[in-house]
């Protein structure tokens, strides 16, 4: 192990023990935001201690196992112990590299997810459909919570555009790298003569903003107006001007929620898609002054990227970023996104790894 490495975790465990003796005394949990701070970074830290740990365990076993060498009558079984500790050594310290990868402080939170019709007319609404469905599910899976925060319906099914809030722990970290272009080739149902068309749905993934820490949003540079809800929704929703539409001055952003009843709520739910618009601008201004120094494969940022091809004839799924082909786009479409999602992440820790070279 590198000394440089040596010296972060031997940091990294003393802050541990830091951090222990902080939340023992009495008066700890008098303030709640340091008290949930220390408590957040505890939980981030310790499996990084503890496989700091084992590989100490390790490293000592082996100095031990070499020591009895010496001994005629236990060489056999030191130099099979010997094996053993350089095999422990070797996996202890690859799981430490991914751990001390700088983290995302993002990857924990819950996401909005946006979904919008481009190219291919009514097939790419309906095609916008199946992916908020094929994300629902995968939601599901992970026993996250699904809320539907603003739609504008196509006449034929689908979404002109839709936005969802997934709630979940670690939503963020698994679904980032969905941001992006992405492409659908198939027979459309209206398609009497069944040609294969080519449409497209661009699709971003917002994590949720704390608005205490992380945007301030001045309430002079907001206008807000409110108009009576459009489309489905029964007698009670045309009556009243429920719907809320709010325009960022300094940004133009625009932001519109009538799926609420509840004119309170439905402002609630425009300034937290606001909010998480404001934040995902910031981070992809960022994104785009790192990228002028090193591009990245997976992390890119960029939405107008055509990221992913699924084609419904041959039955596969092409992510064009890491070239990974997937004959499954059944169980795909039906939220089995685990394989895709843990080859993305792969290939992203892969990237930090190489970036990061001698500096662990």
């Amino acid at each position: 192990m590198k000394a440089s490495m040596r010296a972060r975790l031997e940091h990294i465990s003393r802050r541990l023990i830091d951090i222990d003796a902080m939340l023992s005394e009495p008066d700890s949990a008098g303030d709640m935001g340091q008290f949930r701070k220390l408590s957040r970074e505890r939980s981030e830290i310790e499996p990084v201690v503890r496989a700091f740990e084992l590989f100490e365990t390790a490293e000592a076993d082996l100095q031990g196992a070499k020591e009895m060498l010496d001994d005629p009558d236990m060489k056999t079984m030191a130099l099979d112990e010997i094996e053993d500790c350089k095999q422990r050594i070797e996996k202890l310290e690859a799981e430490l590299q991914l751990q001390l990868l700088p983290k995302d402080p993002d990857d924990g939170r819950s996401v909005f997810l946006e979904i919008r019709a481009g190219t291919g007319g009514d097939e790419s609404a309906l095609f916008s459909g199946d992916l908020l469905r094929m994300y629902s599910r995968f939601a599901e899976q992970n026993g996250w919570k699904v809320e539907l925060m603003s739609e504008s319906p196509s006449e034929l099914g689908g979404y002109k555009e839709v936005i969802v809030r997934l709630d979940g722990e670690g939503a963020y970290g698994r679904l980032k790298f969905e941001s992006g272009a992405h492409r659908v080739q198939r027979v459309p149902a209206t398609e009497a003569q069944g040609r294969i068309h080519t449409s497209a749905c661009t699709v971003a993934v917002m994590p949720e903003a704390d608005e205490a820490t992380d945007i301030v949003i001045n309430p002079s540079e907001l206008r807000i107006d409110t108009f009576r809800a459009s489309g489905a929704g029964g007698q009670h929703i045309n009556k009243t001007d429920s719907a809320v539409r709010i325009t960022h001055l300094p940004t133009g952003l625009v932001v519109e929620c009538q799926d609420d009843r509840s004119q309170h709520r439905n402002k609630d739910k425009a300034m937290q898609v606001l909010a998480a618009r404001l934040k995902d601008k910031v981070t992809r201004e960022r994104q785009d002054k790192e990228a002028a120094q090193r591009k990245s494969l997976v992390g890119s940022g960029d939405r107008s990227e055509r990221i992913r091809t699924y084609n419904f004839p041959q039955g596969r799924m092409t992510d064009h970023r890491i070239n990974l082909t997937l004959y499954k786009l059944g169980a795909i479409m039906e939220g089995d996104l685990n394989e895709l999602t843990n080859a993305l992440i792969a290939e992203h820790q892969a990237e930090l790894l190489a970036a990061l070279g001698d500096d662990i």
